[in-house]
């Protein structure tokens, strides 16, 4: 699959991110491999996350409530929608993780055939 494809689903998770959450990561970059789209965001946390995190209670509130509310968004049919028009596929299923003291966020999303060599 190209490049410029994988570019292009990092820009819609960064702005369906920044659409639910507030913000979106400051970083961001997608690989296809086989039949799942990884995704790899830095500079996720909001400045008030930022604050909580600064206790142990805080920290395990932030991450579970993004790990939760991450998780929301995915099953939302219209933001479903947008990722299977992109890549002409279905999504199978989903796997989300930060990482609080590194603020780095990964997301699996698995679809229904392989991306990798997909001509768009």
């Amino acid at each position: 699959m190209s490049k410029n494809l994988e570019h292009q689903f990092s820009m819609l998770v960064r702005e369906i991110r920044k659409e639910y959450v507030g913000n979106g990561p400051k970083e961001i970059s997608t690989r296809f491999v086989g039949s799942w789209a990884i995704s790899e965001m830095k500079g996720n946390l909001t400045n008030v996350e930022k604050f909580m995190i600064s206790s142990a209670k805080g920290k395990q509130m932030v991450h579970e409530t993004r790990t939760k509310l991450v998780k929301q968004i995915y099953k939302r049919p219209e933001v479903v929608d947008k990722f299977e028009k992109l890549l002409d596929a279905k999504v199978e299923r989903l796997f989300s993780d930060i990482n609080i003291d590194e603020d780095i966020a990964m997301t699996v999303f698995v679809f229904d055939r392989n991306l990798e060599n997909k001509q768009k």
